[in-house]
């Protein structure tokens, strides 16, 4: 039996994606109801905290805001394989990537109370971490962008006091980072270091050691915070100046997002890379695979998988 949204398109409008290419965003857009999202999450909880299965499970992780062990997980649970190809996510990605989308990564991130702030920063190859340095996706020479499409739903609510997504619009036009400078791991730091009065980190690094100009600092008066309620997600390109607030430990409640990244299929995705290493981490690539989200891969540089590691299918629109 086929999904009844399945018949249905969701394909951003001319003017949304004017609107897109603008400001670096759309959204936020409704997905799950709210009790649906909570249902959905109550039941992934025993899910996430088993690794057995998870593609990373058994490489050297560590603990903290994030680690390996968050990474691709739509490719051992079931729910998260059919979010990553729900069409009112992959219809909107393609509106803008065009027809032939794949899903390379996908990342869960929580925020526990008092928690620091994620630095601003932007990503374009994604090397800005890796300790290899080697650039995680590559896109053609003559392309006109660079970056990943990064979906980011809302698995609980996020507000501002719970440490909801910030956003500079329109600053996904010029990189202010050299994602080939080493930036140093260091876990000590985590919830330690103010930025601007703002307690800010990115997961035991420091994104300002990526700056093309060291005296330079992000304009936060035209940074924007993205209320969601659970169960919406909003799309930007992962150029964009994004960040996010702390947490201020007003609830015990967690904040919980979930990123999936996608790209056009000529997109080299980890061409330099037989494992991951980062954030204190590492793991092999040797179970990793793309999705394809919607059309067809012609290009066939990409490793892809049609099923999740327990046989579950992936949708292709």
């Amino acid at each position: 039996m086929g999904n009844p949204t399945d018949a249905k398109t969701f394909y951003l409008s001319s003017e949304e994606i004017e609107q897109f290419h603008r400001d670096g965003y759309i959204g936020p857009f409704d997905l799950y109801e709210k009790e649906e999202m909570e249902a959905h999450l109550q039941a992934l909880r025993p899910k996430l905290l088993n690794t057995k299965k998870a593609i990373y499970g058994g490489g050297r992780t560590v603990s903290g805001t994030t680690n390996l062990a968050n990474y691709d997980r739509h490719l051992d649970i079931d729910f998260l394989a059919d979010h990553i190809t729900r069409p009112e996510i992959v219809d909107r990605v393609s509106s803008l990537l065009g027809p032939n989308t794949l899903c390379w990564r996908t990342e869960f991130f929580p925020k526990y109370p008092g928690d620091e702030g994620t630095d601003w920063h932007q990503a374009d190859n994604f090397s800005n971490v890796a300790g290899s340095k080697h650039p995680q996706i590559v896109w053609p020479e003559d392309a006109e962008f660079g970056g990943t499409i990064t979906v980011w739903t809302a698995f609980t609510d996020a507000t501002v006091e719970n440490g909801c997504l910030q956003f500079i619009p329109g600053s996904h036009k010029s990189m202010n980072y050299d994602e080939s400078k080493v930036m140093e791991y260091n876990s000590e730091n985590i919830n330690k270091v103010e930025k601007n009065g703002v307690r800010r980190g990115f997961f035991g690094y420091d994104y300002r050691q990526l700056q093309k100009d060291p005296n330079w600092s992000p304009d936060e008066s035209k940074a924007v915070s993205q209320v969601m309620r659970q169960g919406q997600f909003i799309v930007f390109w992962s150029t964009l100046m994004h960040a996010s607030h702390p947490h201020s430990g007003l609830t015990d409640q967690m904040r919980l997002g979930f990123a999936a990244r996608y790209l056009p299929t000529q997109v080299r995705v980890y061409p330099y890379s037989t494992e991951l290493e980062e954030f204190g981490g590492d793991a092999s690539l040797a179970k990793f695979g793309n999705v394809l989200t919607s059309g067809e891969d012609t290009f066939g540089h990409n490793r892809f998988v049609d099923r999740t590691v327990t046989g579950h299918p992936f949708r292709t629109r």
